[in-house]
């Protein structure tokens, strides 16, 4: 190797080491790939905030929505890899988008570099009350006698609820027929109307029309019971052992982003996560704050493409 050569490598270093040690010198934008309102919108908020308070430069959110989460993904994966252009990425678009879409513009253990696990939330079972079934196992032993007569609803093929329904069936050895709508809100309308059975939700959104006796919670999808609904058994204690479905939020730079500013962010997102105050905002919103290391994150995601796309490709699964 000729001097000219090896000196710019040692200048390309210098120049790496030097980025991660005063990072970040400028605005770091927080890409939310959904729309404003919803989780990614709330998490991204609140990292930025107190990134803000603590940095004293500049953390912005910034809503980037469009085909699932795709756009704003893509957005990310292009981003010069300096740590100042963030993912806030889901089980969706860093895990189960693989198995749903066959030309996807990124991908996720290439193009990205993990952070991070921010947060996760799961979901709950629910049942319409003229459904004969009040437990798990009441409802398999249902699906098994009426073979393709009890209904689902999800909003939308490839949507969380659809893919936790189809896990269910293939763990529990039951045929339920799928009907999709155009988003959460209307298979909420029709479930509380008895036109499908069954729906898995999320707890905020569920937890009214429990009160008021419209629906019925049927099991959580987490690997334990939750504090919230403490009353509510998890599939596993329903007689479908290792059965889980989390929906998990975490941040992710640009691949090949500088090691230095990777460690950066993990320990002030770890500081972040832990604080009281985020954990009452995160609680609140149906959530529960979570940290990993960078590996962790990744070897989690790998975990998570391997088991959705069995579940994909076994149930025939195209995105809407």
């Amino acid at each position: 190797m000729d001097f000219k050569g090896s000196l710019g490598i040692v200048l390309f270093l210098a120049a790496l080491q030097c980025q991660g040690a005063g990072y970040p010198e400028s605005t770091v934008r927080i890409v939310a790939p959904f729309t404003p309102g919803g989780v990614t919108d709330v998490l991204s908020r609140e990292l930025a905030a107190k990134m803000t308070q603590n940095w004293k430069t500049g953390v912005v959110a910034e809503n980037r929505p469009g085909a699932a989460g795709i756009v704003g993904t893509q957005f990310v994966a292009n981003a010069a890899p300096d740590g100042y252009t963030l993912l806030l990425g889901t089980n969706g678009t860093n895990a189960t988008n693989v198995a749903l879409y066959s030309r996807l513009p990124y991908d996720p253990l290439r193009d990205f570099a993990p952070i991070s696990l921010l947060a996760t939330s799961y979901l709950i079972l629910l049942s319409h009350p003229s459904v004969p079934a009040t437990s798990v196992r009441d409802l398999v032993a249902l699906a098994k006698k009426q073979k393709g007569l009890l209904t689902y609803g999800s909003g939308g093929s490839g949507s969380t609820p659809h893919l936790a329904a189809e896990l269910f069936k293939s763990m529990a050895g039951i045929d339920m027929v799928h009907v999709p709508y155009k988003g959460g809100a209307p298979a909420m309308i029709d479930m509380l109307a008895g036109r499908i059975d069954l729906y898995f939700s999320n707890t905020a959104v569920a937890m009214p029309h429990v009160t008021s006796g419209r629906i019925r919670m049927l099991a959580v999808t987490s690997a334990k019971r939750q504090p919230a609904v403490a009353n509510v058994p998890t599939f596993a204690e329903s007689g479908v052992p290792g059965y889980e479905v989390t929906s998990w939020f975490g941040l992710f730079a640009p691949a090949k982003t500088p090691q230095d500013v990777i460690t950066r962010l993990h320990a002030e997102v770890a500081r972040i996560v832990a604080l009281p105050e985020t954990v009452k905002h995160l609680d609140n919103a149906g959530l529960t704050a979570a940290s990993s290391t960078p590996a962790e994150l990744g070897t989690f995601i790998r975990r998570e493409i391997e088991k959705w796309t069995k579940v994909v490709k076994a149930a025939g699964i195209k995105a809407d």
